[in-house]
């Protein structure tokens, strides 16, 4: 069984709203921006014909798609992601780019603060809504 993953990353604005102290709590209301990268997963068996578990640049056409939906938006406003966390990252990343690519296995979204999100599925078709 083999595991190969592709990162790329994106620069996206977004609120929360959260419930801690309204110090910690006011800076994540207003519009404010991270640099976040993600990591996708395949895992598989090699493929006779060619040798790979998945073409790299087929995934990378994928990603592609999917970086063009967040990088440089407003996360509260795109279609399907719901609340802008890490975790609904991970899981809009994985619903699409498993929809494409069935070996895709998990998904990991890092931003630079050192705060991190995985993302494995216990089955493909399990959990795929925000």
């Amino acid at each position: 069984m083999f595991e190969l993953s592709q990162t790329f990353s994106f620069d996206a604005a977004h609120t929360l709203k959260r419930k801690v102290s309204a110090d910690e709590a006011a800076g994540s209301r207003r519009i404010h921006g991270h640099t976040y990268t993600a990591e996708v997963v395949v895992r598989g068996e090699r493929q006779a014909e060619s040798g790979m578990v998945v073409d790299l640049a087929e995934l990378r056409a994928v990603i592609a798609e999917i970086r063009n939906q967040l990088d440089h938006h407003f996360l509260d406003e795109v279609a399907g992601l719901g609340a802008p966390t890490l975790e609904n990252l991970c899981v809009f990343i994985y619903a699409r780019a498993h929809q494409q690519i069935p070996q895709v296995s998990a998904v990991a979204v890092s931003r630079a603060s050192g705060d991190r999100c995985v993302y494995r599925p216990r089955s493909p078709a399990a959990g795929l809504a925000p």
